[in-house]
């Protein structure tokens, strides 16, 4: 997307799962199932299935299921033709391909107002 590599996947979320808390990742977060919580990643991948209701701070994003919550991403964001985004986005870039539903608003930003600040994941329980 955007002319670079995504990073590499990190985290998936199956069809056929369900989870809720928050994840933090260097990578790719991947969701094909459902998803309760925010997302702080490199890039988030959101499947034609998939489903997440929270937040995501990314560098960049590909909504191809449905995401219900803000989209924080630092470089930009991409609404696949069956992506449903029910929440604002503030990016760099921004890509509605036909079809694609999107009820919100979207703020454009300079680069160095909206910084990716990806954490270490933390590793307590």
């Amino acid at each position: 997307m955007f002319g670079r590599k995504e990073p590499e996947m990190e985290v998936i979320v199956g069809p056929q799962s369900g989870i809720k808390g928050e994840i933090t990742s260097k990578g790719t977060v991947r969701v094909d199932g459902t998803f309760e919580g925010n997302v702080v990643a490199e890039c988030v991948i959101i499947g034609e299935t998939g489903t997440i209701s929270g937040d995501i701070t990314v560098k960049t994003c590909i909504i191809g299921g449905k995401l219900t919550g803000n989209v924080h991403a630092s470089e930009g964001a991409e609404i696949r033709h069956r992506g449903v985004i029910c929440g604002d986005i503030y990016a760099q870039r921004l890509v509605i391909a036909e079809g694609a539903q999107f009820d919100g608003r979207s703020y454009m930003q300079r680069p160095k107002e909206l910084e990716y600040r990806g954490q270490e994941p933390s590793l307590e329980m």
